[in-house]
């Protein structure tokens, strides 16, 4: 079956670092975006184990998905985006969104005792603290999560490679995911 006769394989034309134009359907964006970001979250994570190896990657997995959810809101506002976004600045404590063991567990899709447990440990550690919000990753705690600037600046170069392949890959921005993207929306609604 050709592209002419798949309504799934939604083309358009994109340039490549060349300078010559080029089609791709819909399934190729998906499937090189999805090969692409897959890669750059396993380097990622490999480098946080690497980095923190006195930690059971769960642990660091329920760490990481507290402070996220600890700075959510800063990355969503853009003047206390601005504000937090140099490397010498941290979210102090008192403006971190505490998040509940069960939204954990729901978000990991972790059993709840198994996040209990987890937390319990690390609270001991002195890694994370209970406000009446919710659990929150504490600014002074030792091991500098979310301020660590070594694995900022290495997720820096995993992400300006991540950027690059797009890019060799023809996709440049947002714009170029827009028809993989109605693509998938008009599969699911069949």
């Amino acid at each position: 079956m050709g592209m002419a006769d798949d309504p799934f394989a939604a083309a358009f034309v994109y340039n490549v670092n060349v300078g010559f134009r080029f089609m791709r359907n819909a399934s190729d964006i998906i499937r090189t975006v999805s090969r692409h970001t897959l890669a750059y979250m396993l380097f990622s994570i490999s480098e946080l184990f690497r980095h923190y190896d006195e930690f059971d990657p769960l642990d660091l997995l329920i760490i990481h998905a507290i402070l996220n959810a600890n700075v959510i809101h800063v990355m969503n506002d853009p003047s206390l985006d601005e504000r937090f976004s140099s490397i010498d600045a941290v979210e102090p404590d008192v403006i971190k969104q505490g998040v509940s063991r069960a939204a954990l567990s729901r978000f990991l899709s972790l059993p709840l005792e198994t996040v209990r447990r987890r937390v319990t440990a690390l609270k001991r550690r002195k890694i994370l603290a209970e406000t009446k919000a919710g659990l929150i990753v504490t600014e002074q705690n030792m091991f500098k999560f979310g301020n660590n600037h070594e694995l900022q600046k290495t997720n820096m170069l995993l992400l300006t490679k991540l950027l690059r392949d797009l890019k060799r890959a023809g996709i440049n921005g947002p714009d170029d995911l827009r028809v993989a993207k109605s693509a998938a929306s008009t599969r699911k609604a069949k």
